[in-house]
């Protein structure tokens, strides 16, 4: 090969290395050019700026991380909207559909629940209090029931406001109140949060056995509990619809709810903003499932049911209230299958009163 001929080619190669640089140089310019002649002729036209930033092709950034070269998400579909940008589709869904159907399922169980209250009253136990009282729950699982349903509450209540707060506290308490409000519950529920993912695991284990399904608790399902027929239907120191709450709402979906609320509260682990949608979504889905279904709880187990909050607090229950409200967990202890302590006396603290 002639030396003329390499010296040709290496001419061609830097003529070209240095034109690549220039055209991109003179492509920003007619790009500049043309905008600049778009505000003369269509002042505030920005359309082809923004075509370009909705795309979602990666631009520079000096902040390197998941997508913070990309300004604003790709276009995404979620069920009953358009397509749209990503956060525009999740801004439609959660305000027009999550939000209202949140709102009516809240109140319609409430409206329920004291329907069914006035027109029931509490259940109160038919026998006279022996004066024997039977240790049904022991001071560990108090406790551990009180940190987890206290902090529950705290976020349920926060969550609600959070999420509702604009259509039915705003119009009332006007935006000063309210902004403190809403800023405040944000707050207490991002702090409270670890709280109850710390608190729940160590629930489920402790009270998980005694809520494995059991064969006659398809006797309590059948009979409703004898919510309707006036009867009390036997079963284990917790009945069919309480294994319900624990299996669906305590495990199911107070799980889902944690796991979810952890990747919204730790966002600095660089998760997508496709992952913090769908994560927001599943979390407000479940927390109001888990909100609705713990208001019946929380129903029975306070002005529901006579006894069972004493229970609770105390620890301990009546023979008679035992008897008629867990008839065989009451006769397994009494046979000794289950072992519970019993209380000495009748100490003022533990009490229980019909």
């Amino acid at each position: 090969m002639s030396r003329s001929f390499i010296e040709l080619a290496g001419g061609v190669v830097l003529a070209a290395a240095l034109a690549l640089p220039l055209a991109g140089i003179a492509q920003q310019q007619d790009a500049a050019k043309q905008q600049a002649e778009r505000q003369i002729t269509q002042p505030g036209n920005n359309a082809p700026v923004w075509r370009e930033i909705r795309s979602g092709d990666p631009g520079y950034t000096s902040i390197k991380g998941q997508e913070t070269n990309i300004l604003i998400q790709p276009t995404m579909k979620l069920p009953g909207q358009p397509a749209l940008s990503g956060g525009e589709a999740w801004r439609l869904f959660r305000n027009g559909v999550i939000t209202p159907i949140a709102g009516w399922l809240l109140a319609g169980v409430v409206v329920l629940i004291g329907a069914f209250y006035a027109w029931k009253g509490p259940v109160k136990v038919h026998g006279k209090p022996t004066g024997r009282l039977i240790e049904r729950f022991t001071p560990l699982k108090r406790y551990v029931h009180w940190v987890v349903g206290i902090s529950f509450v705290i976020l349920a209540i926060t969550g609600v406001i959070i999420l509702l707060g604009k259509y039915v506290l705003l119009p009332v308490i006007g935006y000063t109140l309210f902004a403190w409000l809403t800023s405040l519950s944000k707050n207490v529920h991002n702090f409270v949060g670890p709280i109850f993912v710390i608190s729940l695991p160590v629930f489920i284990v402790l009270f998980a056995k005694d809520n494995l399904p059991r064969a006659y608790d398809l006797k309590w399902f059948k009979s409703a509990g004898g919510m309707f027929g006036g009867k009390h239907v036997p079963s284990g120191k917790f009945n069919g619809g309480e294994k319900v709450w624990f299996w669906t709402g305590v495990v199911v979906l107070s799980i889902v709810v944690c796991i979810t609320g952890l990747i919204l509260l730790f966002p600095n682990f660089d998760q997508v903003r496709a992952v913090m949608i769908l994560a927001n979504i599943t979390h407000a889905i479940a927390a109001v499932l888990v909100v609705a279904m713990s208001m019946g709880h929380i129903y029975l187990g306070t002005i529901g049911v006579e006894g069972a909050y004493r229970a609770m607090r105390n620890g301990y229950v009546d023979e008679s209230w035992a008897g008629e409200h867990h008839g065989l967990w009451y006769e397994d202890v009494k046979s000794g299958k289950v072992k519970a302590g019993k209380a000495t006396g009748t100490p003022q603290s533990a009490q229980v009163q019909h």
